[in-house]
């Protein structure tokens, strides 16, 4: 999904950070080699500060690719932080397992092969971060197994959460945009949660959970 920021803007503000490292070059070679949508530099920045400013040690990802967002993440925690990513492909599991051992970081993440939202529901204990980048269409059934697996004071994030402006267009009913439209609206009147969203990219929603 292309995002909503001015693509001059985009590229200004991904300039400012200077070349990537050769992992994340070669993560972002990939994704645009093969058309797998990533969350890019920009939103992978934010997700490392969010982790690093909440001293985040535990982050799940339901849904993860081949890891490109789990990479922010690990960098952003604290030493002996772990995140557990979740995909239906073993090939992007293999992929992001190799990647992850060229940038030091193999012993910061698990992956787990299979349906995010029932390997969610398996989990016992609080996570800091759970991250959200599954289909649209499951967007609100995520908030029910999501938000209980958040710490008070942790967060839950999603993305693609202005669907390239399609959840602003009048006369767009097609079910992805519907399903973000009504997640949107969930996460903002939650009272456990506090939601911003932010123009990002494609739209980020930073929901911390208050109680």
């Amino acid at each position: 999904m292309a995002g909503i920021v001015d693509k001059k803007v985009e590229s200004y503000l991904s300039g400012l950070d200077g070349p990537p490292d050769p992992v994340r070059a070669e993560m972002e070679e990939i994704a645009r080699g093969n058309g797998f949508p990533i969350v890019g530099p920009l939103v992978g920045r934010l997700l490392g500060i969010l982790a690093r400013t909440i001293g985040a040690r535990r982050v799940l990802e339901l849904g993860s690719g081949f890891g490109y967002s789990a990479l922010w993440f690990a960098r952003g925690m604290q030493n002996g932080g772990s995140v557990s990513c979740t995909d239906l492909s073993p090939e992007n599991r293999d992929l992001a397992i190799k990647l992850f051992t060229a940038a030091g970081l193999e012993k910061s993440m698990t992956f787990d092969v299979g349906d995010a939202l029932s390997f969610a529901r398996t989990q016992t204990g609080l996570f800091d971060i759970v991250f959200n980048d599954i289909d649209k269409e499951s967007y609100p059934e995520s908030i029910s197994v999501a938000v209980p697996l958040v710490r008070v004071g942790g967060l839950f994030i999603t993305d693609n959460v202005l669907w390239g402006g399609k959840v602003a267009a009048r006369g767009r009913h097609d079910g992805a945009t519907t399903a973000i439209r009504q997640f949107n609206s969930m996460v903002s009147r939650r009272e456990d949660l506090e939601t911003v969203i932010l123009p990002v990219r494609d739209g980020v929603a930073v929901c911390q959970k208050v109680r």
